[in-house]
């Protein structure tokens, strides 16, 4: 309930945005962590409390009263004698379980009128009692960012999605709650594509390779392992699963490769991104996942090495079941390029793992309309040598 007031309330959201430790208690709204200044001119912390107004649907009401209380002591102002322009009392009252106040606090809002809403009133309230432990302690702040946990037993994520929140796009971000996206691959552009789409509202994420993790592969994929992490000798899905356990629910690994006999698990998927190194596994993933009727890009790069630099290419295709008459002559059965690959040695190129799998994200999250698509590409090939980005393959 409480989360879910917040979320739904503009006001407290805002509070909770800009970091402030905000709980609601027994109908009571409350900040924690506010410096004052106390009785001994230190700089201490308490807790501001108000009555809280609701209206249907779970959101607050505007404000109908001027009085706050504070739970932790009693605030001092700069010559060290009682904020008394706030004050009005010092009896002590239960607000909730647990929590009693050491005073009340009265501070109409400017003109007369009531407070426009919690944000107002509350902000209005923090700055008057944290000025003088300012004064004392410039670092001194209410704004702590603490970790918000997810009530909500439906969403996937372990604590709540306040990037978006504070972005003010919650309503373009649901577009994003689709139901099992599988990566194919977990090498360094599989794995960067993991953990773009950690950080979306999909409700599963499937994982399938069967390598293990290993020192090479901590230099071209997201995170920092630790030596305890390598000796460990995990697999990739293994490792993975494990990193982003923390962050959200709906990592689903599964240890080994898609060939004939497993490709039918993909029926259940509503897209796919093929991050896989065989060309043969990427000619059988794609035909099937035309039959199925589901939709995928695949990734790759085509890297050579000429007087002591690197050059080449970084590809992202689009397949569907209605746009696919370009894969045949853009995913190649071979190595992604001719001659020498030196993606295919393993050798240190996280930022263009990272770019493939960003060009892939994107483009999935242009095909579910949360960002513009102006181009409608099926294909796009990023040039290293001339940092330029070349898109074809348009749909009819």
């Amino acid at each position: 309930m409480s989360q879910r007031l917040i979320s739904r309330s503009p006001d407290l959201q805002r509070l909770q945005n800009e970091g402030y430790e905000v709980s609601i208690t027994g109908g009571k709204l409350l900040i924690g962590h506010v410096p004052f200044r106390n009785a001994a001119g230190e700089v201490d912390y308490g807790i501001l409390v108000s009555d809280l107004q609701l209206q249907a649907a779970d959101t607050t009401a505007q404000p109908t009263d001027h009085v706050a209380r504070f739970i932790g002591g009693v605030p001092h102002s700069t010559d060290g004698g009682r904020l008394n322009r706030l004050i009005i009392d010092e009896s002590p009252q239960q607000v909730a379980e647990g929590l009693t106040t050491a005073c009340t606090f009265s501070q109409k809002p400017l003109g007369g009128v009531p407070y426009t809403d919690y944000y107002e009133k509350m902000t209005t309230y923090l700055g008057l009692i944290q000025a003088p432990a300012l004064a004392l302690d410039p670092n001194a702040t209410a704004i702590t960012h603490p970790v918000v946990l997810d009530e909500d037993e439906e969403s996937v994520f372990n604590y709540i999605d306040t990037a978006s929140s504070r972005a003010g796009i919650g309503v373009v971000t649901e577009k994003l709650k689709v139901g099992k996206v599988a990566i194919v691959g977990l090498g360094g552009s599989g794995s960067y594509i993991l953990d773009f789409l950690a950080k979306t509202p999909v409700a599963e994420i499937h994982l399938y390779d069967k390598d293990g993790f290993y020192q090479h592969n901590a230099f071209r994929s997201p995170g920092a392992p630790s030596v305890a992490d390598l000796e460990r000798k995990l697999t990739k899905v293994e490792h993975f699963a494990q990193l982003y356990a923390g962050m959200r629910k709906g990592i689903v690994p599964h240890e080994g490769f898609i060939d004939e006999t497993n490709v039918d698990e993909l029926r259940e998927m509503s897209f796919v991104f093929i991050a896989a190194d065989s060309g043969r596994a990427k000619k059988l993933i794609s035909s099937k996942l035309i039959e199925f009727g589901i939709p995928f890009i695949d990734v790759g790069m085509g890297l050579w090495e000429r007087d002591g630099r690197i050059g080449g290419n970084v590809r992202t295709t689009t397949g569907t079941s209605t746009k696919n008459d370009h894969l045949q002559r853009r995913i190649s059965s071979g190595g992604e390029a001719d001659g020498d690959d030196v993606y295919a040695q393993n050798i240190q190129i996280a930022e263009l793992n990272a770019l493939n799998a960003a060009f892939a994200v994107i483009k999935w999250k242009q095909l579910v309309d949360f960002y513009a698509d102006d181009e409608h590409e099926y294909n796009s090939t990023y040039v290293v040598g001339g940092n330029t980005v070349i898109r074809d393959e348009q749909a009819a």
